[in-house]
């Protein structure tokens, strides 16, 4: 049997490019090299694609310290034609064919469904989410208004244009909707980048320009007094859940410093919780992936809350962290399932959607 060849794609233009490059290391690792043959696509911080096995000791770098993809390898662009998917180097010379993209980009344009889009227009099987259930995933705002009206419980939150709403006017909202403290992050992002603890309407200023670095629409969240538990899914139409597994963080919350640079906070895999609780977080997590249009993967992160022992949706990460701090590969090697027989099963996932696709009329030629 001949080898898959994978095109393994890290960093991009995102406030997440780091951690990124931490999660394609953990990737590339457990991608076995009889089956699989592992083509590096780095993008650079300003867009440049760039491919080469130059790229194979800065993902090592990745693994002791916060690196980013430099302007090494041979600079290259997507081919947007499905007769022939593959990578065509800028600089001349044949075309790089690929069976098969693990797009392991997380925030801005990387999971919000844009390149996505690009795959697809490609015509390439790619692992995670469509083009729908990745911008519906990403953009927080969307997450908490599909889930509340499917009847799923998510937290109080508010969505505000910090350039045309006025820091008074979103102080006042706030108020009306659940008051102090708060959390306000940008809209569009994750790893906690952009994200302030609001105790104080006169910290709002400060919180929303720090917000609107990454994203011009902003939410602002109604702080749960409550302990974080986090379930992984995997699968297409049969969504499968992992056991729970709660965080416990070492500062106030758990912010970008306590997930990637303190390395302090205590996980708990499988969460102390009562069966009952467990059976009806791994319910609505499955419940989650479904109601946003996720395929593949995600991770889904609740609340719950200190004292009534409700729990409430925070939000669905359709392109979860697989470093080897990550939850999403921790949850899935605590349900008996290893991380190679995950990255495998999710190249899989993605060949069958591909295939399903492939199977559907996009012309009509009348009889």
């Amino acid at each position: 049997m001949s080898r898959q060849r994978v095109a393994l794609v890290f960093g991009g233009r995102s406030g997440e490019h780091e951690i990124s490059l931490r999660s394609a290391r953990a990737v590339a690792a457990a991608l076995d090299p009889a089956r699989f043959e592992v083509l590096l696509v780095g993008i650079d911080k300003d867009g440049r694609w760039r491919i080469g096995q130059e790229l194979a000791p800065v993902l090592e770098r990745a693994g002791r310290e916060l690196v980013s993809v430099p302007a090494i390898g041979t600079e290259v662009t997507l081919a947007v034609d499905p007769t022939a998917p593959g990578f065509v180097p800028l600089g001349g010379g044949p075309r790089i064919p690929v069976d098969v993209v693990f797009p392991m980009l997380h925030g801005t344009f990387g999971e919000d469904g844009t390149v996505q889009g690009l795959f697809e227009m490609a015509g390439l099987p790619y692992v995670g989410a469509g083009v729908l259930g990745s911008a519906a995933g990403m953009d927080k705002g969307t997450t908490k208004t599909l889930l509340h009206h499917a009847g799923i419980p998510v937290c109080g939150w508010i969505v505000a244009r910090p350039r045309l709403d006025d820091a008074p006017s979103v102080r006042q909202r706030i108020e009306d909707a659940f008051g102090f403290p708060c959390f306000v992050k940008p809209a569009n992002l994750g790893s906690s980048v952009g994200i302030t603890k609001v105790r104080r309407p006169d910290e709002l200023g400060a919180a929303l320009a720090e917000a609107t670095r990454y994203d011009a629409l902003v939410i602002v969240e109604q702080a749960i007094d409550g302990r974080e538990l986090e379930c992984a899914v995997i699968g297409n139409d049969r969504p499968e859940t992992s056991v729970i597994g709660e965080l416990i963080p070492s500062r106030e919350w758990y912010d970008y410093v306590d997930k990637y640079v303190a390395d302090a906070t205590r996980i708990e895999i499988p969460a102390r919780l009562e069966p009952a609780v467990a059976d009806e977080a791994r319910r609505l997590a499955a419940a989650v992936f479904e109601t946003v249009g996720c395929s593949g993967l995600a991770r889904v992160d609740f609340f719950l809350e200190r004292g009534s022992g409700r729990l409430y949706v925070n939000e669905i990460n359709t392109m979860p962290g697989c470093t080897p701090a990550s939850m999403f590969p921790k949850l899935w090697e605590a349900s008996g399932v290893p991380f190679r027989s995950v990255v495998e099963r999710l190249l899989a996932l993605a060949r069958e959607r591909h295939d399903e696709r492939a199977r559907r009329s996009y012309t009509f030629s009348p009889s």
